[in-house]
């Protein structure tokens, strides 16, 4: 089990990893009833793109002996209703290095390669940029 979700009423839940016991919450959108008061369920869905973007670069850039530590994403989760869903994505990954071309496409490549994007829907708009030092 990778997981454990307890529907705490009001719309919120408490998800509890299985292996470390770390756990967050989540609160439905103040546009769909809730409080808005953490992370709703579709930002969890756009926000772990950016993570896993960030995690399986860091993944290739250690075998490259080159550092991103301080690497930032900012996320934009775009909702569309009839019915409601995610529609669009837009994470912009600010890399505070220096990097030749090569590097950088190698990069980029395995960014948009990454194992959350290819699980999204085809119907979601992805957009990523790249900003370099």
């Amino acid at each position: 089990m990778t997981s454990k979700v307890i529907y705490l009423g009001n719309l919120r839940t408490e998800n509890v990893h299985t292996k470390s016991g770390d756990s967050y919450i989540t609160d439905a959108p103040i546009d769909n009833n809730g409080k808005g008061e953490a992370f709703s369920p579709t930002d969890t869905v756009a926000t772990a793109l950016a993570n896993c973007m960030l995690t399986v670069m860091g993944i290739k850039a250690k075998t490259m002996d080159f550092d991103i530590k301080g690497a930032t994403a900012e996320v934009t989760k775009t909702m569309a209703s009839h019915p409601r869903r995610i529609s669009k994505i837009e994470v912009v990954l600010t890399l505070p290095c220096e990097a030749d071309n090569k590097t950088k496409k190698v990069l980029e490549h395995t960014a948009e390669t990454c194992p959350v994007l290819y699980s999204l829907h085809a119907d979601i708009e992805k957009k990523i940029i790249f900003n370099w030092k």
